[in-house]
């Protein structure tokens, strides 16, 4: 095992990791932008490393200051966290010719799956269902034309290195499909430094289901059941929930066991989820995310599996501590995202929180690295905290958050608690009849004022 670990990240997620670390009983290092000197994390970690100015690129992309760290604190390994540099490959080599171990999966298999149109070559020969598309990068807007065609309209241009609904476009006839090979080839070379895109056919009302798989490295791989991650806003997730409603137990162990044969045959190391559409009871493979995921609680949450402690102790060469027949689900877990942002428009709140009390009482659980007197920087995502209830079934479970929503004070900030407490109040909602379209047309009826849809 690890004697010191360098957390490469900020936020609920870089106190996530450290608190994992703390458990196992290995020293943390910090690193942070001048812009987090007084963060959660920096406070409790055994020591911290200033690595540059607030711009992401400064400090936590910056490479070099993150060596530095590592080498003048002896850190023997660095968790990426997620986002940041969490699935670059070639950080993760730099790392390894510095003798420095990633917790994360092999730079290969980073490079492999950061190649939508490699990744989901490989889910096919692995035995992974995938949506239809094109074999590979479009070309031309007139090999465009002939797989839209073939694929039936309407369908949808994606970046081939994309992420997070950056470089995504739909295109409903031929006459729209020219602008939206501009308009995601131009997202894509500004978001990813590459506008290879690609076509697949568009599913109308499809639920975004993932699971999540665990791998040693060694021949041995576990799934841990499904994740539905469908409520979205502009393909950012918001609200996830295990296991999902839309699902029966047969076709959960059906797609977990296919997940998690594939990662045997590819030899995969570490955390990882494998994504999909789900639509008329089909699967449909659109990436994986080689990576601790935003949403991971709610699947610890249902298998009492901590999941960072699991990527540390697999980095560490260490072998599954699990086998399939002794991962246990139990219940229903939902997690909701608050994000420092107006409720009804979305706007940006950063500032000074002037009072914070979470809420608390069995089954409820916050992930948050903030405190009343902290102040939300400008500079990086507007996560406050995730809230994350877990209940015997899924109607215990949305009456936990509903109490909870009520019991979350932030005060100093617009939050996005709100809207969550609308949607706990909704009956598609409270019955899980929901796509991942589902949100963007509440909001555009109104939903936040009362509105049907």
């Amino acid at each position: 095992m690890f004697d010191k670990i360098l957390i490469a990240n900020r936020g609920e997620i870089a106190l996530r990791i450290l608190r994992a670390a703390k458990e196992l009983g290995i020293a943390t290092v910090a690193v942070h932008s001048t812009a987090d000197a007084h963060a959660m994390h920096v406070k409790l970690a055994d020591e911290s490393v200033c690595i540059g100015p607030p711009p992401a690129r400064d400090s936590y992309l910056n490479i070099p200051a993150l060596l530095a760290a590592c080498e003048i604190t002896g850190a023997e390994a660095l968790h990426p966290g997620y986002g940041f540099l969490s699935e670059n490959a070639r950080f993760a080599e730099i790392l390894m010719d510095h003798h420095i171990t990633f917790i994360g999966p092999k730079p290969e298999h980073i490079r492999l799956m950061g190649d939508k149109i490699a990744a989901k070559s490989t889910a096919l020969r692995l035995g992974i269902p995938c949506v239809p598309g094109s074999p590979g990068a479009i070309t031309s807007d007139t090999e465009a034309l002939s797989v839209g065609r073939a694929l039936g309209f309407p369908v949808l241009v994606k970046a081939a290195a994309g992420g997070g609904g950056r470089g995504m476009k739909v295109a409903r006839t031929a006459q729209e499909l020219p602008s939206a090979l501009e308009t995601a080839r131009a997202e894509a070379k500004s978001a990813f430094g590459d506008d290879s895109v690609y076509l697949e056919k568009y599913l109308e009302r499809p639920r975004h289901i993932e699971i999540q798989i665990l791998g040693d490295g060694h021949g041995k791989a576990i799934h841990l059941g499904d994740r539905d991650c469908s409520l979205q806003r502009r393909n950012q997730k918001v609200w996830e929930e295990s296991p999902s409603p839309a699902l029966n137990a047969p076709q959960r162990q059906e797609i977990g066991e296919i997940c998690a044969a594939a990662m045997r045959e590819l030899g995969y190391a570490g955390a990882g989820t494998i994504e999909f559409l789900y639509e008329d009871s089909k699967f449909y493979f659109i990436e994986m995310n080689t990576r601790i995921q935003v949403e991971h609680p709610v699947t610890e949450m249902i298998t009492g599996v901590d999941l960072v402690n699991e990527q540390i102790r697999i980095a560490a060469g260490s072998p599954l501590t699990l086998t399939q027949d002794e991962v246990v689900f139990n219940g229903h877990a939902i997690e909701c995202r608050i994000n420092a942002e107006d409720a009804a428009t979305f706007r940006p709140s950063p500032g000074k929180i002037a009072y914070y009390h979470p809420p608390g009482g069995l089954g409820v659980r916050v992930d948050s690295a903030v405190y009343a007197g902290y102040t939300i920087p400008p500079n990086y995502d507007s996560l406050v905290g995730k809230l994350i209830v877990h209940g015997r079934n899924r109607n215990e479970a949305l009456m936990r958050l509903r109490r909870a929503l009520d019991e979350f004070i932030v005060d100093g900030i617009d939050t996005t608690i709100p809207l969550f407490q609308t949607l706990v109040r909704n009956p598609d909602m409270q019955n899980g009849l929901y796509d991942i379209h589902w949100l963007e047309r509440f909001l555009e009826l109104g939903g936040m004022d009362g509105a049907d849809i």
